[in-house]
């Protein structure tokens, strides 16, 4: 984990508000040090040095993440999320070492926010107001364009990108997309699992592929910019967007099903046409998902044998990660919304041992510097980390943003 940035000034959440007159506080997790160091890498001081230097000089992207922090005590969590108030992690972005980040802040995702599911006003207040709260500080700054992530690069600043997991609050107005656009949202799921009027999710007992005005709701998001998002979408509904689609699309956070046998896992078939048509597939690392016969118990291993699999199957060019970590209980956060989330439809059929959190990719503070590592350590070129880091997502970027 790095020390923190150099133009990073200390600021914390909603620092220009008073806490118990203008918000409800809750005790938070802390962004660093939460659990043990991972121990899993064993680089030379040589190689120490190389994952350093690639780690600050190179323009380093995760396609996924949740950069809030969340409550110490997950009990409180949806009075937490009720309240409408989630703190960006400035601390721990600090020490990252990433130059942008895609932040999905659950919007979207099936149920979370209440057992009425997130609504299209929910999700502009909470965009609103972390944006508000962005607004007052010079570190973490909005990214819109790949110009924006450059000029982050340039400065010593993280671009944030605004995403949403799922396009569900749009229902069926198509131009709701253009307002969340003007709002900064650059990245938007098909569905979240369940299906919506787009087309149906990975927990589906059936898929229908995407419906007429899902291909409406895909041609807008191309004609606006918004880069398309199909990790939690069916088969069918994922092969009928990357069809439908003028441009590429991301599978921001997944791992391959020939590795583990799950639905939250995207079949070659569906990795294929993405790659086939210009797209990326970022590796997900939330935990109990991209785990593998090799190393069942989940850690970064198991994650890294996901990257190698989808490297040999679509090439270098087309393969990136998406990690999907948080500040806080990432396992708790699955246990309170077991109901609402696709692991128990996931995993049906396939068991797996629990683990407290997932060794050397616990948190976005430290996940690609431990993910350059291990590149390091297994003699990827420099040339090859650029790509997997970063220059596939700018690619595909530059295309869709335009």
């Amino acid at each position: 984990m790095l020390e923190p940035a150099k133009r990073y000034a200390g600021y914390t959440a909603y620092d220009y508000l008073e806490e118990g007159v203008d918000y409800r506080g809750f005790a938070y997790a802390a962004q660093v040090h939460r659990v043990p160091p991972y121990a899993g890498l064993d680089l030379t001081a040589d190689q120490a040095a190389r994952a350093e230097r690639l780690l600050a000089q190179e323009t380093v992207i995760s396609l996924h993440e949740h950069v809030q922090v969340f409550p110490a005590d997950m009990g409180e969590l949806r009075d937490h999320i009720r309240q409408g108030r989630e703190p960006t992690a400035y601390e721990g972005l600090a020490r990252s070492g990433l130059t942008a980040v895609f932040d999905n802040g659950m919007d979207g995702t099936c149920c979370i926010s209440s057992d009425a599911g997130w609504k299209y006003q929910d999700v502009l207040f909470d965009l609103g107001v972390r944006m508000a709260d962005l607004a007052h500080q010079d570190f973490v700054v909005k990214g819109e364009t790949v110009a924006d992530i450059e000029h982050a690069h340039e400065t010593g600043r993280i671009a944030h990108v605004f995403a949403l997991e799922a396009s569900t609050m749009i229902e069926n107005e198509v131009d709701r997309l253009d307002v969340l656009y003007g709002f900064g949202v650059r990245q938007m799921g098909i569905a979240y699992s369940e299906a919506n009027t787009l087309g149906s999710g990975l927990k589906e007992r059936g898929d229908g592929g995407l419906t007429y005005f899902g291909e409406r709701a895909v041609k807008r998001m191309n004609k606006l910019g918004i880069a398309i998002d199909i990790s939690h979408s069916g088969d069918q509904t994922c092969l009928d967007t990357i069809a439908v689609s003028d441009k590429p699309v991301f599978i921001t956070h997944a791992g391959a099903r020939s590795v583990w046998p799950t639905n939250r896992m995207k079949t070659d078939a569906t990795i294929t046409a993405c790659a086939e048509r210009g797209g990326v597939i970022g590796i997900e690392a939330a935990p109990h998902t991209t785990l593998s016969p090799d190393h069942p118990r989940h850690s970064l291993e198991s994650v890294m044998d996901h990257f190698r699999y989808c490297v040999d199957l679509v090439g270098i060019d087309h393969v990136t990660f998406g990690p999907d970590t948080l500040f806080g209980d990432h396992v708790g956060l699955h246990d309170a919304f077991a109901a609402n989330l696709s692991l128990g439809q996931a995993h049906a059929g396939v068991e797996y041992d629990k683990v407290p959190y997932v060794d050397g990719l616990e948190n976005p503070a430290e996940a690609m510097g431990n993910i350059i590592g291990w590149l390091v350590q297994h003699d990827y070129s420099d040339d090859e980390i650029r790509k997997v880091v970063g220059g596939n997502t700018l690619r595909v970027l530059s295309e869709v943003w335009c």
